[in-house]
């Protein structure tokens, strides 16, 4: 009975050893191959900010240049992003491993150039609309400082919209376009905005646009341009808290300026047209009052602004311009009451012939008929001949 025990616990011992070696040769690592990585999780914030949240920290570039590598985390978690609670990897996919991949950007540049276009995997539609923007024509055509999402934005501390007022806008395309900044800034709307924080005034992305931006280098911009005015101009409310004519684009509409661009507006919508426009007269970014001595529209400083386009204009040509007012008592008299003359005589002389023509024709008709009706024999009188007189 003992001498079995032993045999089978022999037995066993063998199966044992015989399982674990198979076990061993059909593993990958026996085989020459490394075992397959366990999936990663994402890390947390905390974990990117044990390294990143000290100050000074660099990465020297080939171009010599240095690229900060710090993150102040209090900037990232008041960030629109961070109240969010987007993660770091969201924007940087390529780091959630440690050591990270290597920086191939040769510039600061570069860098930016290569890391914007993440963006769009949230805000596909913004970044759409700026593929057909001047800024992203720049850039494609050579110019590697012409903006991009983060330029405008910010990169950790992206605010939301309305956070920080509209004084910003201005500011921020400022950083890009400084001398049309310091003339919008003592334009009567500039100085409206920076000066008296008025929100009424248009800032740069109201005539602009904000993502899809144009300006002045397509024609169409500069065709279409009165209407961007008649946006704020056009409208009783806003015009009325300034005590403004609302009647902006109708009445350039009705002169042979706006009559003329209307219809290039119509037929010819991407040609240039060679009549005045808004800003032609009133000036782009340093628009000012209309009774600021320095204004281009002034009764002193009209001519000049004529000349532009009629070299030959005498001292009182500037005179046939009636402004943005159509005719009333006070306002040109002289117009308005010929206008009145000839509403009152246009109708008289015009009805008066109406009603002449149309007398003259019913009794023409009645004449006609009179004539087509056959005669019929008189009566004669008894003991008379019809040739007795």
């Amino acid at each position: 009975m003992t001498r079995r025990r032993g045999t089978l616990g022999l037995l066993l011992l063998v199966a044992a050893g015989l399982a674990g070696l198979a076990a061993v040769t059909s593993s990958p690592a026996a085989a020459g191959v490394a075992p397959a990585a366990q999936p990663q999780a994402d890390p947390a914030n905390d974990e990117c900010l044990a390294c990143h949240a000290a100050p000074g920290q660099t990465l020297l570039l080939p171009s010599g240049e240095l690229l900060s590598i710090s993150l102040a985390a209090e900037a990232f978690d008041s960030s629109v992003h961070g109240r969010e609670g987007l993660a770091c990897v969201a924007c940087h996919p390529g780091n959630v491993e440690f050591p990270h991949s290597p920086v191939t950007a040769q510039t600061r540049r570069e860098y930016v150039l290569q890391r914007y276009t993440v963006c769009a995997d949230c805000h596909a539609d913004k970044y759409d609309a700026t593929l057909d923007s001047v800024h992203q024509r720049a850039l494609a055509g050579g110019n590697l400082e012409a903006a991009v999402c983060t330029d405008c934005h910010g990169a950790h501390d992206v605010a939301a919209i309305g956070e920080t007022g509209r004084a910003t806008i201005p500011q921020t395309c400022e950083r890009c376009h400084s001398a049309i900044y310091q003339a919008y800034r003592d334009s009567v709307h500039g100085a409206a905005l920076i000066d008296e924080g008025n929100p009424d005034v248009p800032t740069c992305v109201d005539c602009h646009g904000v993502h899809a931006v144009q300006g002045p280098s397509t024609e169409s911009f500069h065709l279409f341009s009165p209407t961007i005015c008649a946006r704020c101009h056009a409208d009783p409310e806003l015009m009325t808290r300034y005590g403004l004519s609302t009647e902006i684009l109708e009445t350039y509409v009705a002169d042979f300026h706006g009559t003329t661009v209307l219809l290039f507006e119509k037929l010819a919508p991407d040609q240039e047209t060679n009549k005045p426009v808004c800003i032609d007269c009133h000036g782009v970014h340093d628009i000012q009052r209309v009774d600021d001595p320095d204004s281009t529209v002034i009764q002193e400083n009209l001519l000049v602004t004529c000349r532009r386009c009629h070299p030959d204009a005498t001292a009182n040509f500037p005179s046939a311009w009636l402004g943005h007012y159509p005719p009333d008592p006070q306002h040109a008299p002289l117009v308005y009451y010929v206008n009145v003359f000839y509403r009152v005589f246009i109708p008289v002389v015009i009805g008066g012939m109406i009603v002449f023509v149309g007398s003259d024709i019913i009794r023409r008709i009645l004449n006609r008929r009179r004539e087509a009706r056959p005669e019929r024999p008189r009566s004669v009188p008894a003991g008379k001949s019809r040739d007795t007189p």
